[in-house]
C-alpha cells in the first residue's frame, strides 16, 4: 500500500502576524495593498521567502516597518510570534530561549535604558542587522488608554527599563518609559530612545537646531551635572518617542 506523503506543516511569516495583529482580513489588506490574494497566501504561508521589497506594499497599512515584518518577535514593537524568515533567524531559534512576550502583549527590552549608563542592548548578526533581546513576559495595556492616551497602536509600543541619572529628575533610575517605536524622527522636540556610539539605548531630550545646514540636534541631559552635545542629524538613531514614564510611588 503506498504511503500518503505528509504535507509541511506551514511556517507562518511575520506578515501574517502583523495582519493579525492589526485585525485586517486578507481581502482588506489584498484591496489596500493592491497585490493579488494568491501572492499575498504564499508570502504569509512562507511559500516565499520574504524580502524587504515584498513588504514595502503592505507596510504602511499595517503600521509596521517591513524590517519589523521581516524581522517579527525579534524586533522592538512586534508581537512574540517568531518567524523563521532568514537564515539569520533560524540559526538564532536553535538557541531554545525566550523569544519574547505572547501577540498583543508590549514587549519590554531584557535589557536597561542608559541614562548615562546602559548596557549594550542588542547584538550584531552576520547579516550586520540587529537584534534587541525581550522579556518573555510583556505588559498588557487597556487599549483605551493606548489609544486615548498614547494616541497610538500597542504594535508600535515598547517598553524600556531605564538606568543611570542623567535624566533626573525627570526620569529616575529604575523607572521604565513607553516608547512609540513608530515615531522615527525627533520632531516635536522632547524626549527620545536613542542609540549611543556604544550601542546603547539612551533616553534623551532632543532638540533640533532648525537654522544649521544640514540640520542638527542638540542631545541634552536633563540633569545638569552631565553634558549635553550637537551632532548631525544623520548620526542620530532613534528607537522611538518616550510617551510617558511609568513611576513606583
Amino acid at each position: 500500500m503506498a504511503r500518503r506523503n505528509r504535507q509541511p506543516a506551514k511556517q507562518w511569516t511575520g506578515l501574517y502576524y502583523a495582519r493579525v495583529q492589526r485585525g485586517i482580513s486578507r481581502s482588506e489588506l489584498v484591496r489596500m495593498s493592491g497585490i493579488s490574494k494568491q501572492q499575498l497566501s504564499r508570502l504569509e504561508n512562507g511559500q516565499i521567502r520574504l524580502r524587504l521589497d515584498h513588504l514595502k506594499p503592505f507596510a504602511p497599512h499595517l503600521g509596521y516597518t517591513p524590517e519589523q515584518i521581516l524581522l517579527w518577535g525579534r524586533y522592538p514593537g512586534t508581537g512574540g510570534s517568531h518567524v523563521e524568515s532568514s537564515d539569520v533567524l533560524r540559526e538564532e531559534a536553535a538557541h531554545d530561549e525566550p523569544l519574547g512576550p505572547s501577540p498583543g502583549r508590549v514587549p519590554e527590552l531584557d535589557t536597561r535604558a542608559g541614562l548615562g549608563g546602559g548596557l549594550p542592548a542588542r547584538e550584531v548578526r552576520k547579516d550586520g542587522r540587529h537584534a534587541d533581546p525581550l522579556k518573555p513576559e510583556g505588559w498588557l495595556f487597556p487599549a483605551g488608554f493606548v489609544r486615548e492616551q498614547l494616541h497610538t497602536l500597542p504594535g508600535r509600543l515598547l517598553v524600556l527599563d531605564t538606568t543611570g541619572d542623567s535624566m533626573a529628575p525627570t526620569i529616575v533610575s529604575g523607572e521604565r518609559v513607553i516608547v512609540d517605536t513608530s515615531h522615527k524622527t525627533p520632531t516635536p522636540d522632547g524626549l527620545y530612545a536613542i542609540r549611543d556610539t556604544f550601542q546603547c539605548i539612551v533616553v534623551k531630550r532632543l532638540q533640533v537646531v532648525r537654522s544649521s545646514r544640514p540640520t542638527r540636534v542638540k542631545v541634552i541631559s536633563d540633569n545638569p551635572n552631565h553634558p549635553s552635545e550637537e551632532i548631525a542629524l544623520g548620526e542620530i538613531e532613534v528607537v522611538g518617542k518616550v510617551l510617558c514614564c511609568l513611576k513606583l510611588i
